[in-house]
């Protein structure tokens, strides 16, 4: 009998895109769904920017682009790494793909080998340790609890490399979490790095202007770290782009010419007309993503004063990104009305979006079973319906 692929039957499917398809046909039902399930701006793409593709496609910018991406937008990204970051990265060090998903995706393809291990804080995002799976490594979990904000220390770190270790996965401001890294505990983590030959760090930054404590700050600032750092960034969450699917890697040159022939064999260079756009986004005015860092913060403020309102519910202050990810495991073992036991964080996820018509994720999904995840990028109003229906339907839990 036919099957598919080995490598295709390690994987597994996205849980935050099937919870979030399933709210989607509960929808089309006609029922009223709030949907917290995927992170994405609830915002439009800023008119400025989207005058700029409008013009790129007056101009004809419709044929292939060079496999990095457009020369204009590498110097772009690396301007605004000079300029908001103090991180001297000339163009050449600089590879635009489809998304920072598939930066993501490239920088694993290009650097782990079949048997290397790669250390992956828990929770962390669904897809990290999937794409360390079809590279053919093994994923190595350190577990940053919720006592401790969801961070790892350098002493968690040290103990989890071995000699078969190649790389750390490191995300901040954190999904889920919403976590931010200060100066002084990535300070911590470099040193840990630097004791050990041919160890990297892939600092995905793409929640970096979702900060609600301060400047962003990346690993790769520090003496020695840049050499060993791949950030990974692009427009999707600062500007609202989801859908236009610029990402990049800023890494060693060595390294973005591995992943620019990898991308050379599967997709070459990302749309033409949203590299454009994104050009515009990094060198105009960054007005906008200052008014929508500050919507964030207020629905921030808004979900925590309501989910500390729910008894059971136990539930940090996100630093960062749109995330509140609070731990739920008090509600395990008690029993919905029709006699149903909740045993795990995605039969909660469940029953919210059954009984309670609101689509959140499940924390096993993210590494972390005691706690679930709700995205709090969608409109004040949502997010108070939302909160309400979720307090109303874990009081009918038994």
């Amino acid at each position: 009998m036919a099957q598919l692929s080995n490598r295709l039957q390690r994987l597994a499917p996205s849980a935050t895109l099937a919870m979030s398809q399933k709210s989607s046909e509960m929808k089309a039902q006609g029922i009223d769904v709030i949907n917290m399930s995927v992170g994405e701006p609830d915002f439009n793409t800023p008119d400025h920017i989207k005058q700029a593709a409008k013009l790129a496609i007056d101009e004809n910018y419709s044929r292939y682009s060079p496999v990095p991406g457009y020369a204009e937008l590498r110097q772009a990204i690396a301007r605004k790494l000079e300029r908001e970051n103090q991180l001297h990265y000339q163009p050449s060090e600089i590879l635009v793909s489809n998304g920072a998903k598939q930066s993501v995706c490239n920088t694993v393809m290009a650097l782990v080998n079949p048997g290397d291990e790669v250390i992956i804080p828990t929770p962390y995002w669904v897809s990290y340790p999937q794409m360390v799976l079809l590279a053919g490594g093994n994923p190595v979990f350190v577990e940053a609890r919720f006592d401790q904000n969801f961070k790892i220390t350098p002493e968690q770190l040290e103990a989890a490399i071995t000699p078969k270790t190649r790389m750390l996965i490191l995300c901040s401001p954190s999904n889920p979490t919403g976590s931010v890294y200060s100066k002084e505990e990535l300070a911590g983590l470099a040193e840990v790095i630097k004791r050990h030959d041919d160890l990297f760090v892939l600092a995905d930054e793409i929640y970096e202007h979702i900060n609600y404590v301060g400047k962003h700050q990346s690993i790769a600032q520090f003496e020695g770290m840049k050499e060993r750092s791949i950030i990974v960034n692009g427009v999707s969450k600062a500007y609202a782009m989801t859908g236009w699917r610029i990402g990049y890697i800023a890494a060693p040159e060595w390294i973005v010419k591995g992943c620019n022939k990898l991308q050379g064999q599967y997709t070459s260079g990302p749309c033409s007309v949203s590299q454009k756009a994104a050009e515009f986004a990094y060198t105009e005015s960054q007005e906008c993503v200052e008014q929508m860092r500050q919507a964030f913060e207020r629905r921030r403020n808004l979900i925590v004063d309501l989910a500390k309102d729910i008894p059971g519910l136990e539930v940090n202050v996100p630093e960062g990104a749109f995330y509140l990810f609070p731990k739920c495991s008090s509600f395990y073992g008690k029993k919905t009305e029709d006699g149903t036991v909740i045993s795990n964080s995605t039969e909660l996820a469940l029953y919210l979006l059954e009984k309670g018509h609101v689509a959140t994720v499940g924390g096993d999904a993210f590494g972390d079973p005691e706690c679930f995840r709700m995205s709090y990028a969608t409109s004040d109003e949502n997010i108070r319906e939302a909160m309400r229906r979720i307090k109303e339907v874990l009081e009918k839990l038994k």
